[in-house]
């Protein structure tokens, strides 16, 4: 409907119709589910097919360990760690509404990225050796899943795991507002928070430490 409305704005302003038809229609309302969020056999599933030292692992901790997006992903190298910590500016929105984001490097992600050949700006490089585009790593990262036989996994539901073990391991509101802004302010009534530098180290950590203790009661 916004594609329409500016269509007939153009429209408008080339004489072509004097009326934008758009406009007072009534946007549709639907429930979604949104992405799947991984579980942790399905992320111990994904680790099994992509050992540490490949790509497709290393993109998956990118995802996991910095919470970014799949236009983020593309874009990290080393330019963005500094004095052990994960510092950049989130692509959606960053030109209207930015968000700066500032965690702890993850000691999994640490290892991952020193056990992978990466490139000089960015760490994840096609097999052209030139940087992803963000259609071009999710289209990938989709092959990755396949390769894992989890067709039904994506990069966005990472994000989601990421949250959910936060939670589990008390962060707070403002902390996991890393990952997803909008979905949180709905829930807890956060107001634009814009940055989440106080994410404690141990807490960060302990999100994975969450998935390894669950893995270990499910195969008792």
């Amino acid at each position: 409907m916004k594609a329409l409305r500016a269509m007939f704005s153009w429209a408008n302003e080339a004489e072509e119709t004097t009326v934008n038809r758009a406009i007072g229609v009534k946007k549709l309302k639907y429930v979604s589910a949104g992405h799947h969020t991984w579980t942790a056999e399905e992320i111990e599933q994904f680790n099994e097919r992509h050992p540490i030292g490949t790509q497709a692992r290393l993109a998956f901790d990118l995802l996991r360990y910095t919470t970014g997006r799949c236009e983020d992903a593309p874009r990290f190298g080393r330019q963005h760690i500094r004095g052990g910590r994960v510092q950049f500016r989130q692509a959606k929105n960053e030109h209207r509404n930015p968000i700066d984001i500032d965690i702890p490097l993850h000691p999994d992600l640490r290892v991952s990225i020193d056990a992978t050949a990466v490139g000089n700006m960015t760490f994840l490089m096609t097999e052209y050796g030139k940087p992803f585009t963000a259609n071009g790593f999710g289209n990938k990262f989709k092959d990755w899943c396949r390769q894992a036989d989890l067709p039904h996994c994506s990069a966005h539901g990472v994000c989601k795991a990421t949250s959910t073990a936060l939670a589990d391991a008390g962060a707070t509101p403002h902390q996991i507002a890393v990952t997803g802004i909008r979905r949180l302010k709905k829930l807890s009534g956060i107001q634009n928070p814009r940055d989440v530098r106080g994410m404690p180290t141990l807490q960060w950590q302990s999100s994975s430490e969450n998935l390894n203790e669950e893995r270990q009661r499910r195969n008792v």
